[in-house]
């Protein structure tokens, strides 16, 4: 009997060439190439890239805090021992006993310079008698 054999030759298509795709994939992860090579210039041109362009597409919500001033001016001057002394509007001061006037002066200044205490006040009045602004020597706590 005759046999008859086949032999088939199973041919693969040609290799993509995967294995260098991930080996620079793998190195730039890894950051593995040299300084002054064209792929260390890649890298760090898409690293600037997304530093000064992702602002303009990505909301970081890095907007800073509004701190809201009491709308009365003060004026903030140095008492020449190393302190300052904040001089708020007269105007903006509604309460007549001492603790509700600290109160307020607190309620003016602290959105301005932070945690304070009051030293002391001084009320400044013009000629007729009327309190015109209040001069208020505080301590950082």
């Amino acid at each position: 009997m005759n046999r008859v054999e086949t032999i088939t030759t199973h041919t693969s298509p040609p290799p993509v060439p995967m294995t260098g795709i991930w080996r620079t994939i793998r190195g730039y992860i890894l950051w593995s190439y040299e300084r002054g090579t064209i792929q260390y210039d890649v890298m760090v041109t898409l690293i600037l890239l997304f530093i000064f362009l992702a602002p303009h597409w990505i909301n970081f919500n890095d907007k800073p805090v509004q701190h809201n001033p009491h709308p009365s001016g003060v004026a903030v001057v140095p008492d020449g021992q190393g302190g300052l002394i904040y001089q708020v509007e007269g105007a903006a001061i509604s309460g007549q006993d001492d603790g509700a006037i600290r109160n307020e002066l607190l309620h003016i200044i602290e959105p301005i310079s932070g945690a304070v205490s009051i030293t002391s006040y001084e009320a400044v009045r013009d000629r007729s008698g009327r309190v015109t602004s209040y001069k208020v020597w505080v301590h950082r706590e």
